[in-house]
């Protein structure tokens, strides 16, 4: 379990299903844990949806999926930055931020690593840090965009955790063809973080910062 001391779980998503991918298992279980999760996302990637699917599928998407791990549809925050466009509206972003900062007070923000080396997954992540800098952070990791990620932190799930994580994921069939959708890949890589710390399964974290 998480600090009993966080109730207020913010997720920071550079696209929609970037949360579910990083840390999706353990969002159900600090829902389950009676956490409140929040899932700010900014962008449903509309340029660069395939042509067989609406353009605003993934917020359809997203909606689904959220809601699956625990998430309260009023918790949902969708942005509207067009996708690979983030490092052009840094400041609008961390206005963003910063708004959420004042409306939420997280006790714990989730943010892409520091080291993604996706475009607007690092814009979010800098920008993220530089608003939530006098709160605890923790980075999700994504090995197919981490040039290098610092395991210092893990979260022990149960397999119902990664399951739903599955579930989740299973309602982006817009990203279905990405290799790391595949649920094998999705459990292995549970299996194998959690080996790490004898336990069924984990997800892992860097600390970007923690405040005791």
């Amino acid at each position: 379990m998480i600090n009993k001391d966080v109730e207020k779980i913010l997720i920071l998503a550079p696209h929609t299903d970037d949360g579910e991918f990083g840390c999706g298992a353990s969002i159900h279980k600090w829902a389950n844990e009676g956490k409140t999760v929040y899932y700010a996302t900014f962008s449903a990637c509309k340029q660069s949806v395939r042509p067989e699917f609406a353009e605003d599928v993934l917020i359809t998407e997203v909606k689904a999926a959220t809601k699956i791990l625990g998430v309260f549809p009023e918790n949902l925050i969708l942005f509207d930055y067009e996708v690979r466009t983030f490092n052009y509206h840094r400041q609008a972003i961390l206005d963003d931020l910063i708004e959420l900062r004042e409306n939420i007070q997280p006790d714990l923000v989730v943010i892409p690593s520091l080291n993604d080396i996706h475009q607007d997954h690092k814009t979010i992540a800098e920008e993220g840090l530089r608003a939530f800098k006098f709160f605890s952070i923790l980075s999700y990791e994504m090995p197919w965009n981490n040039l290098v990620f610092n395991t210092t932190c893990f979260n022990t799930l149960t397999e119902k955790d990664v399951d739903k994580k599955i579930e989740a994921l299973s309602k982006y069939k817009s990203q279905a063809h990405r290799p790391y959708s595949n649920p094998a890949f999705i459990k292995g890589l549970a299996l194998s973080r959690g080996i790490q710390v004898n336990a069924s399964f984990a997800e892992v974290f860097e600390v970007v910062r923690w405040k005791l």
